[in-house]
């Protein structure tokens, strides 16, 4: 998510809309399901940081795993592996690739195929309603959709995508300015979520998220027309600023002293990525100055090469 964040919550762009600028980062989550033969003691087998055998789907311990074939309404006996990329509850937004990628996975099971939009509509239900999560649209769009996106949301509970038309070249300069790095610390989101919700529908941050929205509308015409990267970055920093305000502890004093270091040494701007926290930090930095911040920050222990991923989920 590079503008908008926070305009994404159905609690704001139902009444307001909203207005994200996002990309698919070409890290994956490897889902892998097939149906079970009835000659084990269990009736599926569910793999992924731990190993789950269950006799009956209701007691899955995987929320999402157990959601989406509750919402699919999935009696056969199932073996799914998962395999990621990327940490957990690191705000890239993982979490709703698994949930897209477990819905699409079973569909493909089914033999059924589904576009892009019903997949996202279906990981939204999913999370929103079936798991009653506190999140937010746009990562369960990019996931499904691929590509640099921008997306309008509302008024009302409705939204489209719009593909970014760019030159190749003004892509991958994007790319190259991005710097992603994983501070170390995992989190769940959900209470920084929750937070942020009830601080929209009481309108303690009504004044805040309207500039967010108006940055993000500005940082949209600026990518449209391929504008300086180092005035996108200068948005962004003025973003960030305005969304680590949405909800208290979004942003800790050890990632303010670890943003305004990466913006003495070289960075235009930048953000914590997610609800809020932990997880990635990135950057829009000049790459000539990409050592000089990776040297400046020793706690970020892993720098994640940024590639735009155009395809969405996928069946392969």
């Amino acid at each position: 998510s590079f503008f908008g964040g926070g305009t994404d919550y159905n609690a704001w762009f139902e009444e307001h809309g909203g207005v994200v600028l996002a990309a698919a980062i070409a890290r994956y989550c490897y889902i892998s399901v097939r149906r079970l033969p009835p000659f084990f003691d269990h009736k599926s087998r569910i793999v992924y940081s731990v190993i789950e055998s269950v006799s009956d789907h209701a007691k899955i311990q995987h929320p999402a795993v157990r959601g989406c074939l509750n919402y699919l309404k999935f009696d056969d006996g199932l073996e799914i592996h998962h395999d990621g990329d990327l940490p957990a509850r690191s705000g890239i937004g993982s979490s709703s690739s698994f949930t897209v990628g477990l819905l699409h996975a079973l569909h493909g099971l089914r033999a059924r195929l589904v576009d892009k939009r019903e997949l996202a509509e279906q990981a939204i239900h999913v999370e929103q309603v079936v798991l009653q999560e506190s999140v937010g649209v746009q990562d369960q769009i990019m996931a499904a959709c691929g590509g640099f996106q921008i997306l309008e949301l509302g008024p009302g509970n409705k939204w489209e995508t719009q593909e970014l038309l760019a030159s190749d070249g003004y892509l991958e300069s994007i790319e190259q300015h991005v710097l992603m790095g994983f501070s170390g610390i995992s989190r769940t989101a959900d209470k920084h979520a929750k937070d942020t919700i009830d601080n929209i529908r009481v309108g303690k941050t009504t004044p805040e998220l309207m500039e967010i929205q108006a940055i993000a509308s500005e940082a949209v015409k600026l990518v449209k027309r391929q504008g300086n990267i180092e005035d996108l970055g200068r948005l962004l920093d003025k973003s960030w600023r305005l969304k680590r305000q949405l909800a208290d502890g979004l942003s800790l004093d050890w990632g303010d002293d670890l943003y305004e270091t990466g913006l003495r040494n070289g960075a235009f701007g930048g953000k914590l990525m997610g609800a809020g926290g932990g997880g990635f930090f990135f950057f829009l930095a000049p790459p000539y100055r990409h050592e000089a911040i990776k040297e400046a920050l020793p706690r970020i222990k892993v720098w994640v090469p940024f590639k735009i991923d155009h395809s969405g989920s996928r069946v392969i």
